[in-house]
């Protein structure tokens, strides 16, 4: 008798990173990188939310772990900001759009500079893969719209809040406009994700590179962090050599932007940065790494 095979999602097929591609960056780089700066905001005594301690007993706000996420926008934010510009390294800005009713200025000082402004729902408190269709449907939209309202331009892509996809997701994400998804962690290098309404590209984001899971859940020192992100971009420059890659450091400012591994993380940050397309690395954004996909790759359906 034979065993059915398991439930299979539909975006792509497996692909083995030996099936090598064969193009270049821009100006012949071979590893793209890209910081990816999460601007999160929650409801206060409701929701979900990374707590540094057990939560508050229920009906009772939890204020110490709001505030603690608060102090990223308040403090950290704005000291990663300093940084970033100080090293001339571009910016993925992944923003819940409830920062345009709590604090704007924050995202325009990056919007100023240039950064990319990435939609990320409208609170982290919230989880989109558990809302009826329709309502997320609606939730999409009504992101990108108020992020262009505001901007001049709609995002090109999307990061769930919790990375939380309902089943119709991608599909959603197409039918509204957006180019890219960070959702799926299941590759170094960009792939095309079928969907109902043409091709979604899944731009490579980390989970271990990430300093939530990281350091928040994993309990990994911010030495340790660096130490890992250094590592990783070695490797992958080095396995660039033969083929493309993409290399994403997730950062949170209430957490990396703690004075304490804001001075460690500008350390890495100034090591890494003296690499340039001379040594094989494009400093860029998730939206010009899927922009350059567009314009170069071929698709194939389910790659």
């Amino acid at each position: 008798m034979q065993t059915p095979p398991l439930a299979h999602h539909g975006r792509f097929d497996y692909r083995a990173i030996t099936d090598r591609d064969t193009h270049r960056w821009p100006k012949d780089a071979t590893l793209a990188v890209y910081i990816g700066l999460n601007l999160e905001h929650y409801a206060f005594g409701e929701g979900r939310g990374v707590g540094i301690a057990p939560p508050a007993p229920e009906g009772e706000p939890d204020v110490l772990n709001h505030a603690w996420r608060e102090y990223g926008n308040r403090v950290g934010a704005w000291r990663c900001l300093a940084l970033f510009e100080a090293l001339s390294l571009p910016v993925g800005v992944i923003a819940n759009t409830s920062l345009l009713d709590h604090c704007p200025s924050l995202l325009d000082a990056f919007h100023a500079r240039g950064d990319e402004l990435i939609a990320h729902g409208h609170t982290n408190a919230e989880r989109q893969g558990q809302m009826p269709v329709a309502q997320e449907r609606a939730l999409i939209e009504q992101c990108r719209a108020r992020l262009a309202e505001r901007y001049g331009s709609p995002p090109t892509g999307w990061l769930s809040p919790w990375i939380s996809e309902s089943r119709h997701t991608p599909d959603l994400l197409a039918e509204a406009g957006f180019g890219y998804t960070l959702n799926w962690a299941h590759d170094d290098r960009p792939t095309p994700l079928t969907t109902r309404h043409g091709t979604l590209w899944s731009v490579p984001y980390p989970q271990e590179i990430n300093d939530i899971p990281t350091i928040s859940t994993h309990r990994v020192s911010m030495t340790e962090f660096c130490t890992m992100a250094r590592d990783q971009f070695h490797e992958l420059l080095e396995q660039s050599r033969h083929q493309p890659l993409v290399m994403g450091i997730a950062l949170h400012p209430f957490i990396v932007g703690q004075p304490f591994r804001l001075r460690q993380l500008r350390t890495l940050l100034t090591e890494l940065s003296r690499y340039g397309t001379e040594e094989g690395v494009w400093w860029t954004t998730p939206g010009q790494i899927a922009a350059q996909c567009t314009d170069t790759l071929p698709v194939t359906a389910h790659q």
